[in-house]
């Protein structure tokens, strides 16, 4: 037989390799031989990075490197907190992202406008950081607002970030050094300066918490700063700044009647705040409320607790809150009923319920109101919009429900897996579109075609 009729005969009897699918959480499951590889197609930059120890919370430091930064390679700067194998090796740490590089695709795939420098550069990103001890392991920081007009402050000014302790005790740091010994070599922080809290408040006692939230007092003061902390107990306490250091306001704020889970300063009205808690309700506060009590609540916000909320920064009555079941909500605060009334619950402006676990953290996009990023103890960061309607003359012509009968929610945009028990996730306010996310193996910085 000849063999140039071999050769054709075989190579027709190969099947094709089989085109690769879209994973979609909650319907398909991962056999024993198989891996989920991402799709670099859809991410314009993606990088991991391992620490010494998982952190539970972080928090995106402010830099002079500029506002709406869009080339490539970024560089961003962290503050996080340690959950170590025992109490004594815990730390604060501020770490800087440098070399993050635009992420390679195939040739055939790429602009070739998006080739040109060295912004696709096949680099592993750089990760340095610079440590204090932290007694206890962190459960939050969270770092003090800066205008989103002014500068980072001098290496003689302090750039204070609070730390929510295992022990009971919320504590202040400077870390404006740390920063300076990152960027500046030969830099060495004063440890009288860095090492030691510049304030710890005791007002908790020896409850511990997560709840956390900064703000600055407005216009006419801006250098004066509030910290509001809760705890498991079920109080909310004031911290403000004064001339002279941080003052601890000793009367607790008392409507919850289970753990407060999160915290959140209204972006327009100084004196006014909302939390969270396991009881399953928002509340809203106003500080100058006698007998330090809530004003306004949602009293069954969730059918369990209540973990996470968001105040839109930019449509100033829109909060969102997550769920120990999973579900968002979204919710118009001019519809929250003031107490006293009988007027029952509002109802939510949009729910989502496409996460199969608690939902672990939630955040507005800093400038596009309609735009959020959650993730959840299923494993899952999901970017949304909210402006994403249904388009019906599409939905004819594709199916809109995969296989397993799990619809998609149209204003769900991105899906980001790949992390193991994802805790947090903030938007980079300098550097539009990324996300940055800690899990207990470390932390991803991507940013994709959708935002």
């Amino acid at each position: 037989m000849d063999v140039d009729e071999v050769l054709p005969a075989i190579e027709e009897s190969e099947e094709a390799p089989a085109a690769p699918s879209t994973f979609i959480p909650g319907v398909h499951k991962l056999e024993k031989d198989e891996i989920l590889e991402p799709d670099d197609s859809v991410y314009l930059m993606r990088h991991s990075m391992n620490v010494n120890w998982p952190c539970l919370s972080f928090d995106v430091l402010r830099d002079n490197l500029g506002d709406e930064r869009q080339r490539f390679p970024a560089t961003t700067y962290i503050v996080a907190g340690t959950q170590a194998d025992i109490a004594k090796n815990n730390e604060l740490s501020v770490y800087k992202m440098t070399s993050l590089h635009r992420t390679q695709k195939n040739s055939d795939d790429s602009d070739s406008d998006e080739d040109d420098n060295d912004d696709t550069l096949d680099e592993d990103p750089i990760l340095e950081s610079r440590s204090v001890p932290h007694f206890g392991g962190v459960n939050r920081v969270r770092a003090q607002p800066l205008p989103s007009t002014s500068a980072l402050p001098p290496v003689s000014q302090p750039y204070y970030v609070a730390s929510w302790a295992e022990t009971g005790k919320v504590h202040v740091w400077d870390v404006r050094p740390l920063i300076e010994a990152l960027d500046v070599p030969g830099y060495v922080p004063d440890k009288s300066r860095t090492h030691t809290p510049a304030f710890t408040i005791p007002s908790h006692g020896r409850a511990e918490g997560f709840a956390m939230d900064w703000a600055s007092s407005g216009e006419a003061n801006p250098t004066a700063l509030r910290l509001l902390t809760g705890d498991i107990q079920s109080k909310i306490h004031l911290t403000t700044t004064t001339p002279t250091g941080f003052n601890a306001l000793s009367q607790p704020f008392l409507s919850h009647t289970s753990s407060v889970e999160d915290l959140q300063w209204s972006p327009t009205e100084a004196t006014v705040f909302a939390s969270c808690s396991a009881d399953q309700s928002v509340q809203v506060w106003d500080v100058r409320s006698k007998g330090r009590k809530s004003v306004a609540g949602i009293e069954r916000a969730h059918e369990s607790d209540v973990n996470v909320i968001s105040w839109n920064r930019s449509t100033t009555y829109l909060l969102l809150s997550g769920g120990d079941e999973g579900g968002i909500k979204v919710w118009d605060l001019r519809n929250v009923k003031k107490k006293g009334t009988s007027l029952p619950d509002p109802t939510p402006v949009a729910t989502f319920n496409w996460h199969r676990a608690p939902i672990t953290s939630i955040e507005w996009h800093p400038t596009e109101d309609s735009i959020f990023a959650a993730s959840g103890a299923d494993d899952q960061v999901t970017l949304w919009d909210l402006a994403v309607e249904q388009d019906d003359d599409e939905t004819g012509a594709m199916d809109e429900t995969p296989e397993g009968g799990k619809d998609v929610p149209p204003q769900l945009l991105f899906v980001h897996q790949g992390q193991k028990d994802i805790k947090e996730v903030h938007w980079h306010p300098q550097i539009p579109g990324t996300v940055i996310s800690t899990a207990l193996d470390g932390f991803n910085v991507f940013k994709t075609i959708s935002v």
